[in-house]
């Protein structure tokens, strides 16, 4: 089973991830969305499972920082694009584990996702 995380080195919960998934000896893929951005198929593919509103982080910082007009009217495609163009405003961490998403980090969650 392939696992991959997507997120950023500096994010707190991207860390504690990390850590629970060292610990329990989980080897997992780190994609880091500012190095590597993040592709539109991919996006699409997790919104599709999850939906955007659970992706779209609208507590960041970057999110916070757009302009009003851009955060108006949001919806999918709007969404999407945003994520797109600034990768930061995605959930972190986004944990793939074969052809499922986690969103968030739960220990719980991770402890099931990866029996």
């Amino acid at each position: 089973m392939t696992i991959t995380m997507y997120g950023i080195t500096t994010c707190d919960t991207v860390k504690k991830a990390r850590v629970w998934l060292e610990s329990h000896d989980v080897p997992y893929r780190f994609h880091d969305y500012r190095a590597e951005g993040i592709e539109s198929a991919r996006l699409n593919g997790w919104v599709g499972k999850v939906g955007w509103e659970k992706l779209l982080n609208k507590g960041s910082t970057t999110f916070r920082e757009l302009l009003e007009k851009e955060k108006e009217a949001l919806d999918e495609k709007k969404a999407k694009a945003l994520m797109l163009a600034k990768p930061t405003m995605i959930k972190r961490p986004v944990l793939e584990v074969g052809d499922r998403i986690l969103v968030g980090f739960k220990p719980e969650a991770y402890e099931e996702a990866v029996k």
